[in-house]
């Protein structure tokens, strides 16, 4: 490349990896434990299960509903969810209105076929994990910048590729000098592992940033398709009385037929209208069962009024949240996921140490090199 050209790219990669670097640490440290949530709640006893109940049926919905309403007096549902990992589940979402805060929420899982309480849902040490991770504890505008330092990460690895090639050509690839300084050795392992990380670094990257423009999609769906849908019921005020939710069930499952129900949503919430339960489907394959279908039914009647698939990009959204946290394997490739993400961290910690130990600066081309790409 020439001159002018390697010094943009170096000034770009510089900056582009200097600027979010506190805060892709977070990300990362706060990710690593977040791959084995379900493991560390299990340990800590905090994922409730259910008793062995082969073979017996599960109870009815509208029965796991009162006891849900039973054990938070005073309070409302707002969604009802069902666990493809653990059939014997049933989560419960109550709030102090239907549109309540999510934060205010109290979230209780319910053995499906016996309909007694098992316990808190989200709570516990995870749960601050989660939060730094996700928005830092500033809500919206917290998820909206941890975007932005996930897309500089994305422009920070391009410009690392492009910068690649011209500073270690004449290197054999993984070339450890070993003999160097410390700060040669680093810079190595730091062009080594990011190489290495690199398809892995711009899937988490690029899901990363997907998953903090949720709420704004979801905003977009509630506008557009959604509005479409409860268009011919305008003006109908909240049910006086709800209708049974083994009637939404059951309709439900005949609007979407071989899907099942992945949760609920009452009227009046975020994701559904004043007057409307929304029944999100899910299918039965690995991928469908990713992806969701709102089916929108009566309040009062259980009546399905519309059903339609859900937008592209919310599509993209329901298959980025998996891909983030690589929970959609097994523990093999959450083994793979946590190897990946230590290895990241290395990156960007190397990638610090290199710039504020690099060498005084001198007046030529090659001073306008970072030091992370520069041979030595």
């Amino acid at each position: 490349m020439k001159a002018r050209t390697v010094r943009l790219w170096s000034l770009v990669h510089t900056w582009s990896s200097l600027i979010p670097t506190l805060f892709l640490l977070l990300l990362f440290v706060t990710g690593l434990p977040l791959i084995f949530h379900d493991e560390i709640d299990e340990l800590l006893g905090y994922a409730p299960r259910p008793e062995s109940s082969a073979g017996l049926p599960p109870a009815p919905v509208q029965r796991i509903a009162d006891a849900a309403l039973a054990a938070d007096p005073g309070r409302v549902l707002q969604y009802i969810s069902w666990d493809k990992d653990e059939p014997g589940l049933v989560t419960a979402f109550t709030n102090s209105a239907p549109n309540g805060k999510p934060d205010d929420a109290t979230v209780r899982a319910f053995d499906a076929v016996r309909a007694k309480p098992l316990g808190l849902v989200g709570t516990g040490p995870m749960l601050i994990i989660l939060k730094l991770h996700t928005d830092m504890f500033a809500g919206q505008a917290g998820k909206l910048f941890l975007g932005g330092m996930g897309l500089l990460l994305i422009v920070a690895i391009i410009s690392g590729v492009v910068l690649y090639a011209p500073f270690t050509r004449r290197l054999r690839f993984a070339t450890i000098r070993g003999h160097s300084s410390r700060r040669v050795r680093w810079l190595d392992w730091h062009n080594l592992l990011g190489v290495v990380t690199i398809m892995w670094a711009l899937v988490v990257g690029a899901t990363g940033v997907i998953n903090t423009w949720a709420e704004l999609m979801l905003n977009q769906w509630k506008t557009t398709e959604l509005a479409q849908m409860v268009a011919a019921y305008g003006g109908k005020s909240a049910p006086s009385h709800l209708a049974s939710l083994d009637d939404v069930v059951g309709r439900a499952r005949q609007a979407a037929p071989g899907m099942d129900i992945a949760f609920i949503a009452f009227p009046g919430t975020p994701f559904s209208s004043s007057h409307h339960f929304v029944a999100f489907m899910r299918g039965n394959t690995p991928l469908t069962s990713r992806l969701l279908k709102p089916v929108l039914l009566d309040g009062e009647t259980a009546v399905v009024a519309d059903s339609r698939e859900l937008p592209f990009y919310l599509q993209a959204l329901l298959l980025s949240q998996p891909l983030h946290f690589g929970d959609y394997g097994g523990m093999p490739l959450k083994l793979i996921w946590a190897a990946l993400d230590i290895m990241t961290i290395i990156v960007i910690g190397s990638g610090a140490y290199l710039w504020f130990a690099r060498r005084p600066r001198r007046n030529s081309v090659a001073s306008a090199v970072p030091v992370l790409c520069r041979p030595q």
